[in-house]
């Protein structure tokens, strides 16, 4: 049967494609409209699609679905990839590891991202980027003050006690000696005292 006037058939829908209208690939004619990822309904164009057989996917669906399995083939380079493959019609259950749970031998970095210091003032993660040393204890840089007035405190001005810091004022004021000559009592007060 002759086909007037029409054009090739949509491997998506079946409907007649018209050449405005007509994106083809694999051999086959599609709607602009219908050019679609069958797993995730992406719309494709020449450069993401992925074609297998009679099905079009976009690259990612059809390394899913197609592509290696297993430990170390992820979607890019450190990836963590959660996806089960259910939208896809894949069963890939729980991935078997091939690495023991917990490391033998854990790496420096490893180390170091579970032992990172806290602060003593606001009990907080202190990273490397932030931390300043007083007292033998690692402080942020905004809780690096004097427990008493709240001055900022330097390497120069810094004083501590029974694990707080203090600036040298108020550290003299409450801890330091007491009497005449040391900013304790006055002389009237002395007076009064005898």
């Amino acid at each position: 049967m002759p086909n007037w006037g029409g054009g090739a058939k949509c491997g998506a829908c079946e409907k007649t494609v018209y050449h405005a209208e007509e994106i083809q690939c694999n051999g086959r004619s599609f709607h602009k409209t219908c050019f679609l990822c069958m797993a995730c309904r992406k719309a494709l164009d020449s450069t993401t699609v992925a074609a297998h057989e009679s099905e079009i996917y976009c690259k990612t669906c059809y390394g899913r679905k197609y592509g290696p399995k297993g430990v170390g083939f992820g979607q890019g380079a450190g990836c963590l990839n959660t996806d089960t493959g259910d939208h896809l019609g894949l069963n890939l259950g729980s991935p078997k590891s091939a690495r023991p749970s917990t490391p033998t031998n854990p790496s420096k970095f490893a180390k170091m991202m579970v032992d990172v210091d806290k602060c003593p003032r606001c009990g907080k993660s202190v990273y490397a980027a932030e931390k300043i040393m007083g007292g033998g204890k690692p402080w942020h840089k905004t809780c690096f003050r004097c427990a008493i007035c709240g001055k900022s405190l330097e390497s120069t001005n810094v004083t501590d006690k029974d694990g707080e810091l203090y600036c040298k004022v108020c550290y003299a004021k409450n801890f330091g000696p007491k009497g005449i000559g040391f900013g304790g009592l006055t002389q009237v007060e002395k007076k009064e005292c005898e």
